[in-house]
């Protein structure tokens, strides 16, 4: 499971690792392909690094059959349709919108997440 950048590190994980290796499930709490409005130039340039190279998604869907992305319908840096309509149509990622959520975080008073463990829960129960 991965929370935004995050996201980008577990996609890029599978992307590079060997072909015989596969996991279970992967669960992403606002991936993203595009940003906007972000706060500080440091964030731009940390975002602008993650995004230079782009992502085979195709050799990332062969290392697990099972993806999800969650989305808030209020957050501020990640567009919503953009990036909900990229993975579904890029890697068929099932995604889920929460509302009022902004980007997940502490900041934001979110503690818990219990789609998480729904979602958790159903890949285990797949696998």
């Amino acid at each position: 499971m991965g929370h935004s950048i995050g996201c980008q590190a577990i996609l890029r994980f599978l992307e590079k690792s060997d072909k015989g290796e596969v996991c279970g499930g992967v669960i992403m709490v606002v991936p993203w392909i595009e940003l906007f409005d972000l706060e500080t130039p440091e964030e731009n340039e940390i975002a602008a690094e993650w995004n230079k190279d782009a992502i085979n998604f195709q050799e990332v869907k062969k290392k697990s059959e099972i993806f999800f992305a969650i989305f808030s319908d209020n957050d501020p840096c990640v567009p919503l349709e953009i990036n909900k309509m990229f993975f579904e149509e890029a890697m068929g990622v099932k995604t889920f919108i929460e509302e009022n959520n902004r980007h997940f975080g502490g900041d934001d008073g979110i503690c818990e997440l219990p789609i998480v463990l729904n979602i958790l829960k159903k890949i285990l129960l797949y696998n």
